[in-house]
């Protein structure tokens, strides 16, 4: 009875995303990323100032962590499963094609992530105790006097976390634990659950301190591995991007053993897998963002933009190329993988000796700070719903499906997952695209007539939530 509903609720999550994930979604998403570039004078030729940004101190600025404190929470969270097995998940299911729209999703993106944390901390509130709050659905009811829509992004919000950012990390663990170390899932499940306990019992502080310090350090490691299988597969990296770029729009992928996939499941995959790996548009990040310690909303707006740069242009760029050569260079793979899991496991055993302790530990890694940093997201979601009281069963809840996670089945996660991820995006979208010229016009006074250094003196509302 228990296999009949868990296959029931994940047809009911395919038929779903059939529909989510349809033409109008892709639209949406990517008009959204295209329309922003725009609208904020291409903010994306401000990259690498907002990368100077971000690891300056700001001394003048209220907020509750630093602002690389928030920008490592974000980074922890986005980089994640997405960049290692949801890059390999959606080659699997929608051909090499899929990898050149993820790249794309992210590369756009950069404009949508940085609006949708502009809002964010625009109207942020504060709360007694002087913790600040702020998110999406602080701008779809203070900014657009939306609180029905608020609602919905919240509700939607603190149901994904369990998906996105507990569940799924969890089981992409165990999956690697298993096939390389034949480890069970429960004794995968238990460990990673008691680690996320310490450290989220402890609150926002105790998150950033984790991440601040596990964050480069892990994305450092795995793109070494990454870079050492390229130099392995060097003979047939031209052939992977030719691969990739016929594979976005067309038919057929050229050669290498790949089965082809029509445009548009090649772009679905990758823009669904793009936004579940950099989160731009979803509005998950500017949650902490909104915490940062900020003199204007502009300043965080720009270092928060510099996720989807780390995360998807170079994290899943470099994986991408690693799967795509590693499959032109052994055609039998592509037969036999089953799950992107599988599939980047095999591409990680051409390092000799070390590669699967390589992988899972980047594994590990990577999936226990984006548990650290979702459940802060869907903390602050149904803070927002049901009020303080909500956090430590929250919590609690939150460890528990971490180890659930790790013994369930992938495809009904993922599936949930992409759901999820869509219902969320919607609202966010809204927001930004209805508060767009709030946006331009905040952009152009800080960002354009250089005045990045003003500490805005907006006064920061104080509720009781």
């Amino acid at each position: 009875m228990m296999e009949d509903l868990v296959q029931n609720i994940h047809m009911f999550a395919l038929w779903m995303n059939r529909y989510l994930w349809g033409v109008p979604m892709l639209i949406l998403l990517f008009g959204t990323h295209i329309y922003m570039t725009f609208r904020t004078g291409v903010i994306q030729q401000k990259i690498f100032q907002s990368i100077r940004l971000s690891v300056t101190k700001d001394t003048c600025a209220k907020g509750d962590v630093s602002q690389f404190g928030a920008l490592a929470t974000a980074l922890a969270s986005t980089i994640g499963t997405g960049n290692i097995v949801g890059v390999g998940t959606a080659i699997a299911l929608g051909g090499p094609g899929a990898v050149f729209w993820t790249w794309l999703t992210g590369c756009f993106g950069i404009a949508t992530k940085y609006s949708e944390a502009l809002i964010a901390i625009k109207y942020r509130v504060q709360t007694k105790d002087g913790s600040m709050l702020g998110g999406a659905m602080y701008a779809l009811e203070r900014g657009l006097q939306m609180k029905w829509l608020a609602v919905l992004f919240a509700f939607f919000t603190a149901l994904a976390g369990f998906g996105i950012g507990s569940s799924v990390q969890a089981n992409a663990v165990s999956v690697v634990m298993k096939e390389n170390f034949n480890i069970p899932e429960q004794i995968s499940g238990v460990f990673l659950a008691a680690l996320v306990a310490v450290v989220i019992l402890g609150g926002v502080q105790s998150i950033t301190k984790v991440c601040e310090k596990l964050v480069p350090f892990m994305a450092l490691f795995y793109t070494l591995g990454c870079i050492f299988i390229l130099i392995i597969n060097k003979e047939y990296l031209m052939q992977s991007i030719e691969t990739i770029l016929l594979g976005a729009f067309s038919k057929r992928a050229a050669g290498g053993g790949f089965v082809g996939s029509t445009i548009l499941i090649a772009c679905r995959y990758g823009v669904a897998r793009g936004l579940f790996s950099n989160e731009s548009g979803m509005g998950s990040a500017p949650i902490v963002a909104a915490a940062a310690q900020t003199r204007n909303p502009v300043r965080q707006a720009m270092i928060s933009s510099t996720a989807t740069f780390w995360d998807t242009g170079i994290v899943c760029g470099i994986t991408g190329l690693v799967l795509v050569s590693t499959i032109i260079a052994n055609p039998q793979i592509n037969a036999v993988v089953g799950n992107g899991g599988q599939l980047t496991s095999l591409a990680f055993e051409k390092i000799p000796y070390i590669g699967s302790a390589i992988l899972a530990f980047g594994m590990l890694a990577f999936a226990f700070s984006t548990i650290l940093g979702w459940s802060y997201y869907g903390e602050k979601a149904a803070q927002y719903l049901f009020g303080k009281k909500i956090i430590f069963p929250y919590r609690i809840a939150w460890i528990a499906m971490v180890f659930i996670g790790a013994i369930s089945n992938l495809d009904v996660i993922w599936s949930l997952s992409d759901m999820m991820n869509a219902l969320m995006a919607i609202p966010n979208l809204i927001a930004i695209l209805l508060l767009s010229h709030v946006i331009a016009k905040e952009t152009q006074y800080y960002v354009y007539e250089d005045h990045l250094d003003e500490i805005d003196q907006t006064p920061i509302p104080i509720i009781n939530r």
